[in-house]
């Protein structure tokens, strides 16, 4: 059997801390969401511990995850994110952080924020949701969207039953648990 998140996180000070505090965690804020799918578009191909590492830095670089201000990035501010060593320096998936800060502002402009539109499509299925995202986003496959939405609380299977943050997060009744 594989060891689950749950267990491989009590080994790990990084991941221990991301399972503790935050994996599967509801999010409501735009902010926050955008932050969430940036990560997670980032950690294609790597490690989720490469991008806990680099987490702060991605925070400095796209400006707080502030969604008007990165949806105004141009080439400029794309070839300083480029530059920066701190960051995944991966021209796809800068281009696609700013892509979809602007069709999040569109959203945001339609729906009131992005937790508006989630909580709108809410419940849908692991495959559903793909289709969603892939209609909206760009870069958003289906590992991604399946991480982004257990890892915000819109679909379970952050953590085993037997996870003690798992109850944490119970009591916080994510999305997923409202079914």
């Amino acid at each position: 059997m594989a060891q689950s998140y749950c267990d491989f996180a009590r080994e790990h000070p990084l991941h221990q801390a991301y399972h503790d505090q935050e994996y599967g965690f509801p999010l409501a804020t735009d902010a926050a969401l955008f932050e969430r799918l940036a990560l997670e578009i980032n950690q294609a191909g790597l490690s989720w511990q490469t991008i806990l590492k680099k987490k702060e830095n991605f925070q400095r670089a796209f400006e707080g995850f502030d969604l008007d201000r990165v949806a105004s990035y141009g080439p400029q501010e794309e070839e300083r994110l480029l530059s920066d060593a701190g960051i995944i320096r991966n021209r796809l998936k800068v281009r696609a952080v700013i892509e979809n800060a602007r069709r999040l502002v569109v959203l945001r402009e339609q729906h009131g924020s992005f937790a508006n539109w989630l909580t709108l499509h809410h419940p849908l299925n692991k495959e559903q949701w793909v289709k969603l995202f892939k209609k909206n986003f760009v870069f958003t496959g289906g590992e991604i969207v399946n991480e982004f939405l257990m890892s915000t609380g819109y679909l379970p299977g952050a953590h085993q039953d037997s996870c003690p943050i798992y109850h944490q997060i119970l009591t916080l009744n994510p999305p997923w648990y409202q079914q």
